[in-house]
């Protein structure tokens, strides 16, 4: 992760959600840095991570989420820190890339935000008609 792609976000950030190609220190502390301690970061550790040294006294972020998956599974980590939120964004920008194409037309960033708007409303249209409707009965 780069911080250009950081600098990118001109608002606050209160989850961060990655694979576990972003898992290690460069990526918290560099999130640490950007938007402050007080972000939450969920990236599952690889099966055989460790604790840090000082995990006894001053656990991190990263040492809870081992210990959580050690005692409850990582089925439960991922919908204690929903992180299949990552999944959905996923799914959503998977079906913009069949559907719209992988890249914006328009020249201009104006246009290109434009175009975006446009894209983004059609999706939601097409997904709202493709939804089931339940109502009770009885």
């Amino acid at each position: 992760m780069t911080l250009g792609l950081l600098d990118q976000i001109d608002g606050p950030v209160d989850l961060f959600l990655a694979d576990g190609a972003y898992d290690g220190e460069p990526t918290s502390g560099l999130l640490a840095t950007r938007f402050g301690s007080m972000i939450e970061v969920a990236i599952p550790p690889p099966k055989n991570a460790t604790l840090s040294p000082n995990a006894a006294e001053n656990p991190t972020a990263r040492d809870c989420h081992v210990v959580e998956i050690a005692a409850h599974g990582r089925m439960a980590w991922q919908k204690a820190t929903d992180y299949n939120q990552r999944s959905r964004g996923e799914t959503l920008m998977g079906r913009w890339k069949a559907v719209i194409g992988p890249k914006l037309k328009a020249h201009t960033f104006e246009n290109q935000k434009t175009e975006a708007r446009i894209s983004a409303r059609f999706l939601n249209r097409m997904t709202e008609l493709g939804r089931q409707n339940f109502e009770r009965t009885a």
